[in-house]
């Protein structure tokens, strides 16, 4: 090996470079090597680029570590931080769709362009079927690989930048606003549910907003009495066919305001679980859980979730009772039937009400456990925008003492016209 000149040297056919690198717990300055360059000027260049990002903290040290191999640490690393349930789906989701297109590339060779190429191809052919994924599903791989990309820049530097941000990705498509209930196909489903055990699940639902996995997490103990509100401390989910709790999407936990009539049901219901508990006896298998089986197991998500399928079905389709379902003697259908939704409608129910009602966005949104109310004014915007087209009349009415016309509702004359909403 020739002498070391400037920081530059040759080693056989190729030039290395020598560059002074603070340690970060130390403070101690210590020499890194790098070698591999065809020629001088190719290692000079290199290495000033190495000294400036040595100067502002921000050099990186040569690795041959893939991006799989990175994930699947980083994914080990955070079992302790990420919810079961949201890690599963991490795992699920690089190994079904990263991992066969990048995982064996080096970590530190990622460019914005990989990406975007990546992202291309998912776009038309990542899917079932050689389908192509969804602009959604795609924003959600990049943002599960920005999270873990920026520890590699701030905590494990190994790479100076993260190349998610700038990776480009098909535009998101703003999808039709469907169709929900009416507060009259509300109460009518109400009804419906009003001779199960678990009907007490969809007031509460239906009047709180809350999430399934929050409710299925619910403690009496958490239930304020006095306040006449529940606290949201956690959620429930199933992982790999085992229930896992954890907590709230936000990672934040609210208060949320009852009316006295669902606080009376949920009393209705304290009341019909203690005396399942005594008819079970030594079977009971409860703890503190607000909604449980007969024997006081919590109740999977599955059970609520496809029963209000049922019971739409029933009422739609109604059959005498005892009959088999291919031979089934069928009742008088409804003159209008209930429209198809799916319990997490419930929550958008309740929130386009309030909107509806003029309740701020900050409010609903605190109510609804969204972490920012910008997600609130995004999934809503189409409720907002219809307040919106009435602000210059509200405005007039309220300087003009046109009291009649601040309290025209465009809908009053259909008070069965459903309120449409982003599902």
């Amino acid at each position: 090996m020739a002498g070391v000149e400037d920081g530059l040297t040759k080693r056989g056919k190729t030039w290395s470079y020598v560059v002074r690198v603070p340690d970060p717990i130390t403070g101690k300055s210590k020499p890194k090597w790098v070698g591999g360059f065809p020629t001088k000027d190719a290692a000079k260049e290199a290495r000033d680029d190495a000294r400036r990002s040595a100067r502002r903290g921000e050099y990186v040290e040569k690795s041959r570590i893939t991006v799989e191999e990175y994930l699947t640490g980083w994914l080990d690393g955070h079992s302790m931080e990420i919810k079961p349930s949201t890690l599963a789906g991490y795992r699920e989701w690089v190994e079904r769709h990263v991992y066969p297109r990048i995982g064996k590339m080096r970590l530190q060779a990622v460019r914005s362009a990989t990406l975007t190429a990546m992202y291309k191809e998912l776009s038309t052919k990542g899917g079932k079927g050689g389908n192509g994924l969804s602009p959604r599903s795609i924003e959600y791989i990049n943002a599960i690989l920005r999270k873990a990309l920026n520890d590699a820049v701030k905590a494990d530097r190994l790479i100076p930048s993260n190349p998610c941000t700038t990776a480009k990705r098909p535009r998101r498509e703003v999808k039709p606003i469907g169709t929900i209930w009416s507060a009259e196909e509300l109460r009518m489903f109400l009804r419906l549910a009003e001779s199960h055990r678990l009907y007490a699940f969809y007031r509460l639902s239906a009047y709180s907003g809350a999430r399934r996995g929050e409710l299925l997490y619910l403690r009496w103990s958490e239930v304020d009495w006095d306040r006449g509100a529940i606290h949201i401390r956690g959620t429930a989910g199933m992982v790999g066919g085992q229930r896992q709790e954890g907590t709230p999407k936000s990672g934040r936990e609210r208060t949320v305001g009852l009316d006295k009539e669902t606080l009376a049901i949920l009393r209705e219901h304290r009341g019909r679980q203690r005396a399942e508990k005594e008819i079970a006896g030594d079977a009971w298998l409860g703890g503190d859980y607000v909604f449980t089986t007969g024997l006081g197991r919590p109740v999977p998500p599955d059970t609520v979730t496809n029963l209000m399928s049922v019971l739409i079905r029933q009422y739609n389709e109604p059959a005498i009772p005892g009959t088999r379902r291919t031979k089934r003697q069928e009742l008088p259908r409804p003159p209008k039937p209930l429209p198809h939704a799916r319990l997490h409608d419930l929550r958008h129910v309740h929130a386009t009400l309030l909107l509806t009602a003029g309740v701020p966005v900050h409010v609903v949104a605190e109510r609804l456990g969204h972490a920012d109310p910008a997600i609130t004014l995004r999934v809503y915007a189409h409720v907002i925008r219809k307040h919106a087209d009435e602000v210059a009349n509200t405005f007039a009415a309220a300087v003009d003492g046109d009291t009649e016309a601040s309290a025209t509702d465009p809908d009053e004359d259909d008070p069965e016209a459903p309120v449409p909403v982003a599902c």
